[in-house]
């Protein structure tokens, strides 16, 4: 079981991660505002077990690995560092595509929202790259069962992104129209985001040359 300061440090890459948009966010924030919130809460659904999904399979692929090849975790360590570098630079790059860069969806019935949700979360590479290649970081084979520890920490991610996607879902249309109106917000969220996105990465890094 992480302690309770791996477990905030997660639940703050966490928040970074579902703070940057993505495939996710931008389907969602669309379907809010071209078909309601009720819509997007079906679709988040299917997000959200696109997450399981992804969180049992490295779960149970990452203990194999950990236990059977020499070096993986500081590979994988490493390896997130990378992304999370990538992903902060992806926030505040210039000509970077905004979430409330809207897409005309047409109405959907409830299981095609479902599904549409699942797909769109199954096919996201940010999700991919954050289970097998950030969710180590976070795990200390030292500290017991590999697979409790990535289970937990699956487990606060998912809860994390699907509380901010629904906040973010319920109140699309209003956060859409505070940040054309206000620019300025727009710009401080992604840069308080890919500060705390290289901060985590520059520890990461660190922490693996030791």
């Amino acid at each position: 079981m992480p302690d309770l300061a791996v477990l905030l440090a997660f639940a703050l890459v966490a928040l970074g991660l579902v703070l940057t948009p993505g495939p996710n966010m931008i389907y969602l924030i669309s379907r809010a505002v071209s078909q309601g919130r009720r819509a997007a809460l079906v679709s988040l659904g299917g997000v959200a077990l696109g997450f399981v999904i992804y969180m049992l399979c490295a779960a149970f692929g990452i203990t194999v690995l950990l236990l059977a090849v020499p070096y993986a975790y500081d590979a994988l360590r490493l390896g997130g560092a990378l992304y999370l570098l990538w992903l902060a630079w992806s926030a505040v790059r210039p000509g970077g595509r905004s979430p409330f860069a809207l897409r005309d969806l047409k109405p959907d019935g409830t299981r095609r929202l479902f599904l549409m949700g699942l797909l769109t979360s199954l096919l996201n590479p940010k999700v991919a790259v954050l289970y097998l290649s950030l969710l180590p970081q976070f795990i200390a084979p030292d500290h017991g069962s590999v697979l409790s520890q990535a289970l937990v920490l699956g487990s606060v991610q998912i809860a994390v992104s699907v509380a901010v996607n629904a906040m973010i879902a319920m109140g699309a249309g209003s956060i859409a129209r505070f940040l054309r109106e206000r620019p300025f917000w727009s710009t401080l969220q992604r840069w308080l985001t890919a500060t705390v996105l290289a901060a985590f990465a520059v520890r990461m890094a660190t922490d693996a040359q030791r």
